[in-house]
């Protein structure tokens, strides 16, 4: 208990040893932490089931609802009921049309998923280095103490090293953090995409079962 009562100073101390550079890493770290929470709110608000979404929006269609399968995609927030819609307002239009009126929307909708996706990844790959760079101010302090006293004083010489190493492992700690996230919000990109891509497929195919069974627009 005593240990633990005594880590926050602990750290407190070898945080205020790592010298600049550490406030340069925090900051850093406080874009990331910013950067994912913000990210988990709008992955979380975005979440379909793609399934019941396509299934709901075919049967309206199937019915000749256009207006009812429109519904669903607005009770539907998030990017593939707003590019479905976009597809579904065309209804009647050369497909051609329709597909490029889609593909404008979800270059939209998939840079919003993407948006501040280069902050994670400007950090996981920054923080490192700014570590590596308190490593060569400490090791140049420790070089410049030996210069001076030769190895008389081992305590500075120490300090130098401890500055080198407490960077380092702090920019690498934040790194470590931000890296699994950055690669998990990429993975949630890319399945979105595909779930985009097969979304449409679906609804193209339920325009070609529309003009064969004659359904009229609603």
């Amino acid at each position: 208990m005593e240990t633990l009562s005594q880590l926050p100073g602990d750290l407190l101390r070898y945080y205020t040893q790592g010298g600049p550079v550490m406030h340069m890493i925090s900051v850093l770290s406080l874009f990331s932490l910013t950067t994912i929470v913000y990210k988990l709110i709008v992955f979380m608000r975005v979440r379909v089931n793609l399934n019941e979404f396509i299934s709901k929006v075919r049967g309206a269609l199937l019915k000749g609802n256009v207006k009812g399968a429109m519904q669903v995609c607005e009770e539907q927030r998030g990017p593939l009921g707003a590019i479905i819609k976009t597809g579904l307002l065309k209804h009647g239009s050369p497909r051609e049309e329709i597909e490029k009126t889609m593909e404008n929307a979800a270059i939209h909708e998939v840079a919003y998923l993407e948006k501040y996706l280069t902050v994670l990844a400007t950090v996981a790959n920054i923080t490192p280095l700014l570590g590596f760079l308190g490593t060569v101010v400490g090791m140049s302090l420790s070089f410049d103490i030996i210069a001076e006293q030769g190895l008389n004083n081992p305590g500075l010489v120490a300090k130098g090293i401890s500055v080198a190493l407490l960077t380092t492992a702090y920019g690498l700690i934040v790194a470590f953090v931000t890296q699994p996230f950055y690669n998990y919000f990429t993975s949630k990109v890319t399945s979105y995409t595909r779930e985009i891509e097969t979304a449409s497929n679906i609804l193209f195919e339920t325009f070609d079962e529309m003009d064969r069974m004659g359904s009229t627009k609603a």
